[in-house]
């Protein structure tokens, strides 16, 4: 059901934690799904220098969070905004179509991040703000 990518990432999440002083931090997810994503960066001349997660969900929420960091960590703001919940589920070798929704749920947290740390230095957001996950939780 899961592949091999998926469960290591599920039971050797990397970058897994809180960034003091973090510059931007985007929170997604509700809880009638049960998936909820707090993403963490920090961000040096428009570079992702670091990205932390904190995720209360199940394995494949928490293995996509942490491929998510590991897809941006170290690109610019411009690249990272190009991170798709395709591009996720591709680097893990795919997801069961019941947990689709949380490889949507780790690119939503990226923007959030990016949204929130674009608000704190001023810069106008060029980019589609994600909601709730209230479309795909109704999915399944």
């Amino acid at each position: 059901m899961y592949s091999d990518k998926v469960k290591d990432h599920f039971q050797n999440p990397r970058n897994v934690g809180e960034i003091p002083n973090a510059d931007g931090i985007g929170e997604v997810g509700n809880q009638k799904c049960g998936d909820i994503m707090k993403m963490y960066l920090k961000i040096e001349n428009d570079v992702i220098v670091d990205c932390k997660f904190k995720t209360y969900g199940c394995g494949a929420a928490i293995a996509t969070s942490s491929m998510a960091t590991e897809l941006v960590k170290g690109k610019t703001i411009q690249q990272a905004l190009q991170l798709t919940n395709k591009a996720v589920m591709e680097a893990l070798d795919g997801l069961p179509p019941v947990k689709v929704h949380c490889s949507v749920l780790a690119e939503e947290a990226i923007k959030a991040a990016l949204a929130d740390y674009y608000k704190k230095i001023g810069r106008e957001i060029d980019f589609e703000v994600p909601g709730s996950c209230d479309a795909c939780c109704h999915s399944h």
